[in-house]
């Protein structure tokens, strides 16, 4: 495995613009100027839409992924890493405060899992342990890794992306579930002990977001039901229970509330979890 690596767009970007077309904020200097941010799982879907608003938010980024792959906006820094491997946090913070000199944000993203029809019978340890590796202690151990410099600083934010599967928990992937449940309350319980020291620790919880993951779901699922994309997506989100708003989320749309919750617009905000799904979830 490489550690600080870089990786570069190979297109010129214009000013403000990244490689995904996302925009930086006008009319003064961009917010998280100066910042060093570090983005797990960040070369696709939600993950590579928060690496671009944060380049776009004028923060220095590195970003991880198992392998590499997509197009990373201009001077972005890629090690390769894997979530579920206990060794390679340790190797991603060395990484960090060798190409950036620190971290100022984490981004506890990557993530996933295998669904399966009845995933609560068919789950076998050995899958209920990876879930469980890289959904929740890939994020403990990173941010176990960062913290000595961010409290030594006494400034830091981290924000652990969990799942709307966390409150309602997706009947086709159990373990997935209760790992982002899990994830979601050790999120809490470090805001509260971090908060004191300057630290503030968030987490989101996104709906259904099309993604290049989602679209392959959905080219499949239509595939196999003989029928087109927009079918299967109406079907999939009448198995939600719909969505208010009447469209799933995009990765941009969760970036965009990334980028706001490590800014210092969000400096008395800490130990929350922000839903972002439309309006999907029931629960109040």
């Amino acid at each position: 495995m490489s550690t600080g690596t870089r990786t570069t767009d190979s297109t010129p970007l214009t000013a403000g613009t990244t490689a995904t077309g996302v925009t930086a904020r006008t009319g003064g200097a961009a917010r998280l100027a100066g910042r060093r941010a570090v983005v797990t799982g960040g070369t696709r879907g939600i993950g590579a839409a928060i690496v671009a608003r944060l380049v776009a938010e004028g923060a220095s980024v590195l970003t991880t992924a198992r392998a590499p792959g997509g197009r990373l906006p201009e001077g972005v820094r890629f090690v390769t890493a894997d979530a579920a491997v206990a060794d390679d946090a340790a190797r991603v913070a060395r990484a960090a405060e060798t190409e950036l000199g620190g971290v100022d944000i984490l981004i506890n993203n990557a993530g996933g899992t295998v669904t399966r029809p009845d995933s609560v019978l068919d789950t076998d340890d050995e899958e209920w342990r990876h879930n469980l590796e890289t959904n929740l202690m890939g994020a403990v151990r990173l941010d176990r890794a960062v913290l000595p410099g961010m409290i030594a600083r006494g400034a830091g934010v981290i924000v652990h992306v969990s799942s709307t599967a966390a409150h309602e928990p997706m009947e086709e992937a159990a373990a997935y579930s209760a790992a982002k449940a899990a994830l979601s309350a050790y999120s809490k319980n470090l805001a509260d002990r971090l908060g004191p020291r300057g630290v503030r620790v968030n987490r989101i919880s996104p709906g259904l977001t099309i993604t290049s993951a989602a679209e392959e779901l959905l080219e499949r699922t239509a595939a196999r039901d003989g029928s087109d994309r927009e079918t299967a997506l109406e079907t999939w989100v009448a198995g939600l229970g719909g969505i208010p708003l009447q469209r799933p989320g995009t990765p941009e749309d969760i970036a965009a509330l990334v980028a706001f919750l490590v800014s210092d617009e969000a400096a008395w905000i800490t130990g929350a979890d922000h839903v972002i799904d439309g309006g999907m979830l029931r629960a109040p």
